[in-house]
């Protein structure tokens, strides 16, 4: 190579390494790394809630929150939220957790395109059903009020919610009624309300306050509403049962209800969804008893569903007069009758379930065993007030579809006159139509007297148009009679079974008729024991009146609908009883 081309070449080479140098020379063109927010804490709010805090960076433009489930759950982006422009403490309230239950938290920074790593790791777990503490209700409510899920209160008397109030309770609140305080109850006086919305995974629950395995029926009092709708005992002061020991007017007293007199059939008391009430009833004398449910003169503005009666000293759900609707209602070990209903109630229940398999002994001073405990016990006008005696209107006329209803099988705990299905007497009217009526240890069905017999037109084939009282579509299993004696052995008192639909197969079985149906019922038993379903093959899943026509239409309006099944479950639906109820004996 000769001299002028390798001179050229260094030159070259050494402009290169000159170029570079000065590239090194002028460095910091890379971004510097973006950190992540510092002080990353969580804090649980609520039942559902959690609270995340940090400190942002001034120049962010927002932060990416996420979060994770448990000790091993994978991330996920929660929110984003924007940064303050100057830095300063950023907050998020993460809602709608599940209750009691662990979650993980990191942050990542954003800055244009930038990202940072993400935060460390920080742990909150939401709270537990009444960790905040127990409440003391010693004193009526007068003005608006909310019971939380976070606290257990604790009736410590006969608490009422006075007109023009309303008590607002959240899903999963837990209320417990002071043993101490013989019949302590909530009353939801005329002119009040109460919202008691729970969910199937967080039923409202009134119980003992008594621990589990010491619990019995009559260790407080019961849930009352009273509404302003109308009655067929008129003329006359109507005093609830089971109130009147105390003179006066003394808040959290058990002062004098009454509920006669109601001008409007579509008042509005609130509402009870998923409600459990457990080991209730008071009787301070005979025939003088609070309830577990206690409907009294209650509108159809109110709404019922999902609500559940367990090991009640007295009824289970008692409507006296009024109008509303229910749905979705269990009883489980009533003290006296499942379900009762008079003094010129009219309503709509459909998807109805009663079991009796013993009866529970009461806690000491709170009353005594029903002589004559039923599954349906249905009167018309009976006592002060009915002015044209068992003919008084408006008739007892409830439309009852889709119920099943299960009896001990024995006499031994059915009391001495107790033990019969469905009891309609004292000029008793309605529509009861696609049941099971099981395991009675007297009879499935009594008509008792003239004055109900009448309601059917005095014969054995009613006429769906114009009857006021029919049975129709019901299947009648392991029951001691179909139909129960007027007199003696006579059976003066009867429907045609053909003509009505109604099936009283010889053979059949409780255990086979329903999807699960434990062989013994014990204490050790629990609700996942029962599966209300019709079994394979069983003929509940047939048999029930489809389309309503004549009178039975009319009422039935939009709120009930024929079934091609009988009981109260579809075996092609949804298992509405599971998963919210209980079963317990103590």
């Amino acid at each position: 190579m000769s001299f002028s081309k390798r001179f050229l070449t260094a030159v070259v080479a050494l402009s290169a390494l000159g170029i570079a140098a000065c590239g090194d020379d002028n460095g910091g063109t890379t971004a510097p790394v973006l950190t992540p927010p510092l002080g990353v804490q969580a804090t649980a709010t609520g039942l559902t809630s959690i609270r995340v805090q940090f400190n942002g960076t001034a120049g962010d433009n927002s932060y990416e929150i996420e979060r994770a489930e448990g000790a091993t759950g994978a991330f996920a982006i929660a929110t984003t939220v924007q940064a303050p422009a100057a830095g300063g403490p950023v907050t998020y309230d993460d809602t709608g957790l599940k209750v009691q239950t662990q979650y993980r938290y990191r942050v990542t920074a954003v800055r244009g395109s930038q990202r940072s790593s993400a935060s460390g790791e920080t742990i909150a777990s939401t709270l537990a059903f009444g960790a905040a503490g127990r409440i003391d209700v010693t004193t009526d409510i007068t003005a608006n009020t909310t019971w939380t899920a976070d606290k257990v209160y604790i009736l410590k008397g006969f608490i009422h919610v006075a007109n023009g109030a309303t008590l607002t309770i959240e899903p999963g609140t837990r209320i417990e009624g002071d043993f101490n305080t013989l019949g302590a109850s909530l009353f939801v006086l005329r002119g009040a309300k109460i919202n008691a919305v729970g969910r199937a995974d967080a039923p409202i629950v009134f119980t003992s306050s008594r621990p589990a395995g010491q619990r019995q029926p009559g260790d407080w009092g019961g849930l009352i509403i009273v509404g302003n709708a109308t009655l067929n005992r008129t003329g006359v002061e109507i005093e609830l049962e089971g109130t009147n020991t105390a003179a006066g007017t003394t808040s959290g007293t058990n002062y004098k209800v009454t509920y006669s007199g109601g001008t409007t059939d579509t008042d509005n008391s609130g509402e009870l969804r998923y409600v459990r009430v457990e080991f209730a009833g008071y009787a301070p004398s005979l025939n003088n008893e609070l309830n577990s449910f206690t409907f009294a003169a209650v509108g159809s503005g109110t709404k019922l569903s999902y609500l559940q009666s367990m090991a009640g000293l007295d009824d289970s759900f008692e409507f006296f007069g009024g109008a509303v609707d229910a749905s979705y209602l269990v009883s489980y070990e009533a003290g006296d009758d499942h379900f009762d209903m008079s003094e010129g109630y009219r309503g709509r229940l459909q998807n109805v379930i009663a079991l009796q398999t013993t009866q529970l002994t009461p806690r000491t001073g709170a009353g005594a065993p029903s002589s004559d405990p039923q599954g349906i016990e249905n009167d018309g006008c009976e006592g002060a007030g009915c002015q044209l005696g068992r003919n008084s209107t408006p008739f007892t006329t409830p439309l009852v579809a889709n119920f099943t209803l299960v009896g001990t099988g024995n006499t031994a705990t059915s009391g001495s006159s107790g033990g019969v299905g469905m009891m309609l007497r004292r000029g008793v009217g309605g529509w009861y139509v696609n049941g099971i009526v099981a395991r009675w240890a007297r009879a499935a069905v009594s008509l008792r007297d003239a004055e109900t017999y009448v309601r059917a037109g005095s014969t054995a084939t009613p006429d769906l148009a114009t009857a006021d009282l029919a049975v129709r579509n019901i299947l009648m299993v392991e029951n001691a009679a179909t139909f129960q004696a007027q007199s003696g052995s006579t059976v003066q008192n009867a429907l045609d079974l053909a003509a009505n639909a109604l099936e009283a197969p010889a053979g059949v079985t409780t255990a086979a008729t329903f999807t699960a149906f434990p062989a013994t019922v014990d204490a050790s038993t629990t609700a996942s024991a029962f599966d209300w379903a019709p079994a394979a093959g069983s003929a509940a899943a047939s048999g029930g009146l489809a389309t309503f026509t004549g009178r039975l239409a009319t009422v039935a309006g939009g709120a009930v609908s024929g079934t091609a099944y009988r009981g109260a479950v579809n075996p092609a639906g949804p298992k509405w009883f599971q998963g919210w109820t209980t079963y317990a004996r103590n």
